[in-house]
């Protein structure tokens, strides 16, 4: 049973650590595309518009970083009692 509760926790934080590097990714693409070249389905795409949605970039890199962190705290060791 021990070792099930640890492959979901290596899982887990395997998934957070991916996700968080999703997010990464999408923080660059806010950071480098202006709104008008934005693909149709991400939230800040409007059509003819040059602006840079930084608000967007900055969120994205900060739920990133969370992730990189809860999969870093997921997947430490446990303690020896």
């Amino acid at each position: 049973m021990r070792g099930i509760i640890l492959s979901m926790k290596k899982s887990l934080a395997w998934g957070a650590a991916a996700l968080g590097v999703v997010f990464v990714i999408i923080a660059i693409v806010y950071l480098m595309t202006p709104a008008k070249s934005l693909p149709s389905f991400m939230p800040g795409f409007e059509a003819g518009s040059l602006t840079i949605h930084y608000k967007h970039a900055i969120g994205s890199l900060i739920l990133g970083f969370a992730l990189f962190a809860f999969a870093w705290f997921k997947g430490a060791p446990e303690k020896a009692a």
